[in-house]
């Protein structure tokens, strides 16, 4: 697995001046070598092979949630794999978490890990007068049980991870 920090510094628990420093400046998190030193240590299980191909990108907390961005090499991973490691994960993490396969690249797949068991009905794209763009993730009211109580910082992760602006709607 690819993850910006040094492979032997995760492991260890003893950083490195360069590893240091990339945990001092906030680059990386300090709860972020705990969640690399538990997928590399998942790395070596057989039914966790495709992680060998995937690079870590970044872990975020939502609440009691920890959501991890990863990017797998290919990008076609079964979900079911994704849902399993998310249980490994939280095992050894002592959280819910999880996890998002950034390499399929469109804001609804996204999105669609990202909520579920939420149901994402659509995106809409909105073009405003001052010339930015704005996407809107439409979600049925029904799901709104799903979601946590602050949808803001859901906005935030999605418009970080696409790099635009994304804002979230409920219907129906």
């Amino acid at each position: 697995m690819k993850i910006p920090l040094d492979h032997i510094c995760v492991r260890t628990g003893v950083l490195c001046p360069r590893c240091r420093r990339l945990v001092s400046s906030g680059e990386v998190k300090e709860f972020e070598v705990d969640v690399m030193r538990a997928l590399l240590e998942l790395e070596t299980r057989s039914d966790f092979k495709f992680l060998r191909d995937a690079e870590y990108i970044k872990s975020v907390i939502l609440g009691r949630t920890l959501i991890l961005l990863i990017r797998v090499k290919g990008g076609a991973i079964h979900p079911r794999h994704l849902i399993r490691l998310g249980r490994a994960l939280s095992e050894k993490l002592g959280k819910r978490v999880k996890i998002v396969n950034t390499a399929q690249g469109s804001l609804r797949e996204i999105a669609s890990q990202l909520m579920y068991p939420a149901r994402v009905i659509g995106v809409n794209t909105l073009w405003l007068p001052d010339g930015t763009v704005e996407h809107i993730v439409r979600i049925p009211k029904s799901d709104r049980r799903y979601l946590p109580p602050d949808t803001l910082a859901l906005e935030n992760i999605l418009s970080q991870i696409t790099g635009m602006n994304v804002k979230i709607r409920m219907e129906g």
